[in-house]
């Protein structure tokens, strides 16, 4: 193995398309909070209805819809960082499929933040789980924060894959396989880089 590869795989950067799909094989029964008491479904199940619902909204967004593939990765990279999961997931993903997919996995929290700060119906309907770790994430955002955030470039994209992010934790849900998601990985991996 090359020194990059071993730096990669000490922290947990998926360099490959084959290694990506391999460390979201191993979402499935990994949940987002170690006991089980949070969403209803494993990981791998929830990213792959985000993703799903993503397709059907926005169908010329395939990086919005990996972003929502690879959301909560962070998850299984840091069991029991609700705060940073995003973060985590942001840096393990970057160098495979750029700075958007990066920077959307990275706002889904955010936009949660924004969310419960903005709607009230939102925030109503969260789960029991999104409602405990919203206190963790910082809350509800201040005026100032939903300013700065309502002006970032990515803040449709963004809530967009919140709003999917809420939606894809039904028991039971019938998606498409993790293998489907391959060609579209593969097309937003090889997209040029700045």
């Amino acid at each position: 193995m090359s020194e990059q590869t071993d730096q990669r795989e000490a922290r947990n950067v998926p360099g490959t398309v084959d290694e990506l799909m391999s460390l979201l094989a191993t979402c499935a029964d990994v949940w987002d909070m170690p006991d089980r008491s949070g969403d209803p479904v494993d990981i791998l199940d929830h990213d792959r209805q985000c993703a799903e619902l993503l397709r059907r909204d926005h169908p010329d967004d395939e990086e919005l819809q990996i972003a929502g593939l690879v959301h909560d990765i962070g998850h299984l990279l840091a069991p029991g960082d609700d705060a940073g999961h995003g973060r985590t997931g942001a840096v393990a993903v970057r160098e495979l499929l750029g700075a958007r997919v990066a920077r959307l996995v990275e706002l889904h929290v955010v936009a949660k933040r924004y969310l419960a700060a903005t709607d009230s119906q939102h925030t109503a309907a969260l789960s029991a789980s999104s409602r405990r770790t919203l206190v963790t994430q910082g809350g509800p955002m201040t005026n100032a924060e939903v300013a700065v955030f309502e002006a970032d470039p990515e803040f449709a994209a963004a809530l967009a894959l919140r709003r999917a992010d809420d939606s894809g934790k039904v028991v039971g849900l019938m998606v498409a396989p993790l293998a489907s998601w391959r060609p579209v990985i593969e097309r937003v991996a090889a997209q040029p880089r700045p």
